[in-house]
């Protein structure tokens, strides 16, 4: 363990502080409209002598809720991904602000990377999949604090984040991954053992691999302790989310793949633990809320008080933990696997499932074949890296032919069942 020393910083070190202002912060949300991004501007509306939000960007298929907003929040500008969009975001602008200013609008696929280079001091990046990867890229270029709960950015980019990353710049919003950053606190990085990270399990927790063949997409949403966007509930039920979120612990805290496990504990009071070399675990719990990691987020290295809800220590409660079921649920591994293979590995595991939850969710693709079809692809694609440094179009390239690939599989896979 003393090895530790000698290797690179993690990116996330709850013992650097990028920036100790205990001013109010100037914020930007990137994915507004998004589970995220909604709970971030509660925090903040309940917080305003603390953050202030400057701008927000989101997909643009919510131009009400994005309009509504920012004329709450007196924004100076926000953003939508879709060119198309900007139509019914000024007809919803003009009536959120009458004959009052309103604020600026970008638009188009990199209207929230120009975000995340504006002059603020934390990004908050939401956005769900990789194409968060420029937006993260922009903040930390530009120096901004990133407040980072798009971990698809980080998996997809991992060398070109710590690349660009200074100390202590990079502060996780992730529920497990915000657990594990403030156990972390109690011991260096010599002291660590392993980090357990746990996984609610999903809606599908304790059935056999046969058993999930018949999982119909309203079973797949139906999350039992957290309430996420569909593509992210999806995930927690193949329990890719997880694999995703091995793969983000070992490039933010620096510990190897073998010292990184997952338990699952379905009642998600615990949020992740950390084992010491003296035998002592620590765990991080709160009620499934995800307001508690984002407030660490936007406010590290000060806490917000109340910005989630506590136990209620006076009720009985029981917290469980099991041991994951590797057979049923594979898709662990698989992240391992590609993460120890590192360069554009992780890339085109993430992208195939990006693919095959929406032919999952459109009712193309059966459950089980989320996970043949990504494994499949991952076999075809993904192989270690090279000597050569990865660079964004490595990454594009990547994802490009893992995509392409995964529709013609699960095309594939529709025709024969339809045969």
């Amino acid at each position: 363990m003393g090895g530790m020393s000698d290797s690179p910083a993690p990116l996330a070190d709850p013992h650097i502080a990028f920036d100790t202002s205990e001013g109010r912060r100037d914020i930007v949300i990137l994915g507004s409209t998004g589970s995220i991004g909604t709970q971030a501007i509660d925090l903040v509306e309940r917080n305003p002598d603390r953050f202030r939000v400057t701008a927000l960007s989101a997909a643009g298929g919510r131009p009400g809720l994005l309009a509504a907003q920012a004329r709450r929040l007196g924004v100076r500008a926000v953003a939508v991904a879709r060119e198309d969009a900007v139509p019914a975001l000024r007809e919803a602008l003009a009536e959120a602000y009458g004959s009052e200013p309103r604020p600026e609008i970008l638009a188009g696929p990199d209207a929230a990377t120009e975000l995340a280079a504006s002059p603020c001091h934390t990004v908050l990046n939401g956005i769900t999949g990789s194409i968060g990867l420029a937006p993260t890229l922009a903040a930390l270029e530009a120096g901004r604090t990133l407040a980072l709960a798009n971990k698809e950015s980080l998996i997809v980019g991992g060398p070109l984040v710590k690349a660009l990353a200074r100390p202590g710049q990079i502060i996780p919003v992730d529920s497990e991954h915000a657990a594990l950053f403030q156990a972390l606190r109690a011991g260096t990085r010599a002291d660590v053992r392993k980090l357990v990270v746990t996984a609610s399990g999903g809606p599908f927790r304790g059935r056999t691999r046969a058993e999930l063949a018949e999982v119909t997409r309203e079973d797949a949403l139906a999350h039992p302790t957290w309430a996420m966007g569909p593509v992210i509930t999806v995930n927690s039920a193949t329990l890719v989310n997880k694999g995703l979120e091995v793969i983000e612990a070992h490039l933010l805290y620096d510990i190897p793949f073998d010292r990184i496990e997952v338990v699952v504990h379905p009642q998600s009071y615990v949020h992740s633990m950390v084992e010491f070399t003296d035998g002592s675990t620590l765990a991080q719990a709160t009620p499934p809320d995800m307001r508690g990691p984002i407030a660490i987020g936007l406010g590290w290295p000060h806490r917000v008080p109340d910005a989630a809800p506590a136990f209620d220590w006076s009720t009985a409660s029981t917290w469980e933990f099991f041991p994951l079921d590797d057979e049923a649920f594979p898709s662990v591994e698989l992240a391992r696997h590609v993460g120890q293979l590192g360069g554009t590995a992780p890339a085109v595991f993430n992208a195939a499932n990006e693919e095959c939850v929406e032919a999952f969710l459109s009712g193309r693709l059966p459950f089980t074949g989320i996970m043949e079809t990504v494994t499949a692809v991952v076999g075809e694609l993904a192989a270690p890296a090279g000597g050569t440094r990865l660079t964004v179009p490595d990454v594009l390239e990547a994802e490009t032919r893992a995509r392409a690939r995964a529709r013609e599989l699960a095309a594939k896979a529709t025709a024969e069942a339809r045969a």
